[in-house]
């Protein structure tokens, strides 16, 4: 029965989102997919609740290059990047600014996590030049399955499964699977293993 209850609100969760859905494709057309999510996520960061949550992954599940239907994508979220992928379990916490990410499954964002798309998203080698017109890269970010990321963590660089990025941190360079990792930037101070697990 509960099943069959989430599989109607998902059904009315696209039909309500139809227009939206039509406007980003045509926007698509004239500035681009990525441009057009950028408004388009904007729009619908704004609705509250589970029914914001039904509404933004009813729409996400079809416009990024993945998004499993059990995702949460909380209040106040924007996204960047079409090529993001959200994948089965994610939690995407409050206002989280997301670009060119792979949450794999199980991973939890808390809120205002940002995840640009690397660490080169700008460039400033050039000082005669402004920022704007100088060459940027964009590189995916993955977040790996179990991870969990605290609140307005900056994350530019790939996390490993099961790691713990602590509040407030700064990854600037890879971090392996099952530490944890605190500070600006993040430092591992301790891996986490099934004796502490125990212990706790």
């Amino acid at each position: 029965m509960r099943e069959l209850v989430k599989s109607s609100l998902r059904f009315l969760a696209l039909l309500a989102i139809l227009p939206l859905l039509l406007s980003f494709w045509c926007w698509s057309l004239v500035l681009g997919r990525d441009r057009a999510l950028e408004g388009s996520s904007q729009t619908l960061s704004l609705f509250p609740g589970l029914i914001g949550i039904y509404l933004r992954r009813a729409f996400l599940m079809r416009v990024l290059d993945h998004c499993h239907h059990t995702v949460n994508v909380e209040f106040g979220t924007l996204f960047s990047q079409t090529g993001a992928r959200l994948d089965e379990n994610v939690y995407v916490g409050p206002r989280c600014h997301l670009g060119l990410v792979h949450v794999c499954r199980d991973a939890l964002l808390g809120p205002a996590v940002h995840v640009p798309s690397g660490a080169r998203t700008h460039g400033t080698a050039d000082p005669t030049r402004p920022i704007r017109e100088q060459k940027n890269e964009r590189v995916r970010v993955t977040i790996g399955a179990g991870a969990w990321i605290g609140s307005a963590a900056i994350v530019m660089a790939d996390v490993g499964e099961g790691t713990v990025v602590g509040a407030g941190a700064v990854v600037t360079k890879p971090l392996p699977a099952r530490v944890v990792a605190v500070g600006v930037p993040a430092k591992v101070v301790r891996r986490r293993t099934a004796d502490q697990a125990d212990s706790e």
